[in-house]
């Protein structure tokens, strides 16, 4: 064997292995590079960067970091926006409950309860500082206030319905005594006027006679629009469902009848009371409260389901009634008791007896007739109305469970009506010679007129810390 071939011999195992250590180092590269470039296409989730790439891979690495910290910052700025939108929702929410108090109690987590305490913080007023407005000859008989607190409408035994400014005291309007037996509709009554209703939100005024009418004015004008018919004795009893145009009427006939005003429209008649109904009042559930006279009864008419609720509590006649709030109501008696009631109890939470005094000779005495109650709407504050010489404001005990006596407002004459402003801020009240119903007794040194009680508030002392 030649050296060459030899030669060849020893080297081919040395340049197979060369060769093969320089293919698997070309393949090692293929590999890498197949590798990069499966690793270019294969998203970013499984991409590698090599140290080579390292100070060009700084960059984006920061843009990332940046990209993170404004997502970040995004995030908080939702949650600050969120946050603030919740609480703005809240504070609405707020406002709106506030709104909703004023007229009607919430049913589901105030049942029973007190919404306002106002009584203790009324201070007793100074007879100075009653206004006294005088326009009508006789006793005046019932008077509404005004939603707005502007303004006042009192009628009379006259037959006449004067309109007041309550800021000025001036007449604003008068809808004098009608003929009898003019043709066509009456634009007046031509006999007692015995009740009054507004409306809430001030459109209609309703009034009822002696002569079974019903006459339906609007408000502000003074113009009269319909007559309601279909009594058939004295319209003793008028009031508006809060919120809504419908009337309720009761009448000397012993019936509650309910209308549609804004329709001009008759609904229907209920029967119950065994004598004639005195009084009538409504908030805003679709019921109605009346105080049935001589039969001794006080009832809650459910419209819906035709139905009635009885009370018991008075000994004499049931001549006033006011609801406190949807669940509580005040009555008064010519027995001298004035009744705190509640709508789940037949019998009074509390019954204050001879509640303005007894009047005549020593062992002769009976009590003072109540005429007349207020009440301030959701609160404990309630006032009474009797020919004692005065009216007297009570505040109601926790749970409706007692009265207690806050002072003596000196007034000469028969309180045949109260009211209270839907603020709180003054009460009015009806003064005449003699009692809206009758003329039993004739107090000669009485003047016919419309008191406004102004009544302030003691400043509430400071909380700790402020």
């Amino acid at each position: 064997m030649s050296a060459t071939g030899a030669a060849r011999k020893r080297g081919k195992p040395a340049s197979g292995a060369g060769a093969g250590a320089g293919a698997g180092k070309l393949r090692r590269k293929g590999d890498s590079s197949g590798d990069k470039g499966k690793s270019k296409g294969g998203g970013k989730m499984n991409e590698e960067i090599s140290s080579d790439s390292e100070t060009e891979s700084l960059v984006p690495r920061r843009n990332e970091e940046e990209e993170a910290e404004e997502l970040e910052e995004t995030a908080q700025e939702k949650k600050l926006r969120l946050a603030k939108l919740y609480l703005e929702q809240l504070k609405q929410q707020e406002e709106e409950k506030a709104e909703a108090r004023e007229f009607e109690e919430d049913q589901l987590e105030q049942r029973g309860r007190l919404q306002k305490s106002v009584a203790k913080e009324i201070q007793a007023p100074d007879p100075a500082d009653i206004r006294i407005l005088r326009g009508h000859q006789l006793s005046i008989t019932c008077l509404v206030i005004t939603p707005d607190d502007l303004a006042i409408f009192s009628a009379a035994k006259d037959c006449t319905i004067i309109k007041w400014s309550v800021e000025s005291g001036r007449k604003l309007h008068v809808i004098p005594r009608a003929k009898k037996g003019a043709e066509g509709q009456p634009s007046g009554h031509s006999s007692h006027v015995l009740c009054m209703a507004i409306s809430s939100d001030g459109k209609y005024l309703a009034s009822g006679d002696r002569s079974k009418l019903i006459l339906i004015w609007e408000a502000q004008s003074c113009q009269h629009l319909y007559t309601f018919t279909g009594h058939r004795d004295a319209v003793s009893g008028l009031a508006f469902r809060r919120g809504t145009h419908q009337l309720y009427s009761t009448s000397h006939d012993r019936s509650v009848k309910v209308w549609n005003v804004a329709e001009n429209s008759y609904v229907e008649t209920l029967f119950g009371h065994q004598d004639a109904v005195a009084a009538l009042d409504a908030l805003s559930r679709e019921c109605c409260v009346t105080a049935g006279g001589r039969d001794g009864t006080v009832r809650v008419w459910k419209i819906p389901e035709e139905s009635q609720l009885v009370f018991y509590g008075h000994q004499g006649s049931i001549d006033s009634i006011q609801l406190i709030n949807e669940e509580h109501m005040v009555s008064g008696a010519d027995d001298g008791s004035v009744a705190l009631w509640g709508l789940s109890k037949k019998r009074p939470l509390a019954l204050q007896r001879e509640a303005h005094g007894l009047r005549g000779e020593l062992g002769l005495e009976q009590p003072f007739w109540v005429s007349s109650v207020a009440a301030l709407l959701n609160t404990d504050l309630v006032a009474t109305g009797s020919h004692s010489n005065s009216v007297r404001l009570w505040q109601c005990g926790e749970g409706f469970r007692q009265l207690d006596l806050l002072c003596d407002i000196p007034l000469v004459g028969f309180i045949n009506s109260l009211k209270f402003s839907s603020a709180g801020d003054f009460l009015v009240a009806g003064v005449g010679q003699e009692h809206r119903l009758g003329r039993w007794w004739r107090i000669k040194e009485a003047r016919n007129s419309i008191c406004i009680i102004p009544l302030h508030r003691a400043p509430r002392p400071p909380t700790a810390g402020s």
